[in-house]
């Protein structure tokens, strides 16, 4: 076998175990002490709110949210709320006047970008060739996207949780990771099925 052959090899194999790595993992999460299980099964009618940088992302995670929630009839923002709707306390009133007890957020809390130098590699020969690859920069992006779980009734926080995504290449696919990752959180810690 010749080197570059047995160089790229456990290369390649660490390139495929990288690429199967999650992305998308919960940095950190806290629960209201007081929140149990009935807590949130108790929800009857929830609005889905997701803050993102355009109308189309923020309807594409609202609608995959909602599609999500079982138990309680999820109304998704761009179909309840308006632009006029900014005063907090008035959209509460209005939330309670038309039936809603919960609401989840999820929102784009910052973008981070970090730099890494890779080295180049080189194979030599006894006979002085060198093969290789020149040296260069990396940038990656981590998204991190924080989603909240409102009571409404008792007007608290119940739930709260930030994700990050390492270099996501389709939006709908990232968003999916995330609520997979919530939703995993969330049943570990019983409160949903």
């Amino acid at each position: 076998m010749k080197i570059y052959q047995k160089v790229l090899f456990p290369l390649s194999l660490i390139g495929l175990m990288v690429a199967c790595a999650p992305s998308t993992q919960l940095q950190k999460s806290w629960t209201d002490p007081s929140i149990t299980k009935a807590t949130v099964k108790s929800f009857k009618k929830v609005l889905v709110v997701a803050a993102f940088k355009d109308d189309a992302s923020e309807r594409t995670a609202e609608d995959k949210i909602a599609a999500q929630v079982k138990n309680a009839a999820p109304v998704q923002s761009y179909n309840y709320l308006k632009s006029t709707d900014t005063d907090q306390k008035l959209v509460e009133e209005k939330l309670k006047k038309d039936g809603f007890d919960g609401v989840i957020m999820m929102r784009l809390k910052t973008v981070e970008k970090s730099s890494t130098y890779v080295p180049g590699t080189y194979y030599g020969g006894w006979y002085g060739v060198r093969y290789g690859s020149p040296g260069y920069v990396s940038v990656d992006k981590e998204f991190i996207v924080e989603t909240n779980i409102y009571s409404i009734a008792e007007g608290k926080l119940l739930w709260s949780g930030t994700t990050s995504t390492l270099n996501p290449t389709k939006f709908d696919q990232s968003i999916d990771a995330i609520i997979s990752t919530v939703k995993y959180e969330l049943q570990k810690k019983g409160l949903i099925k």
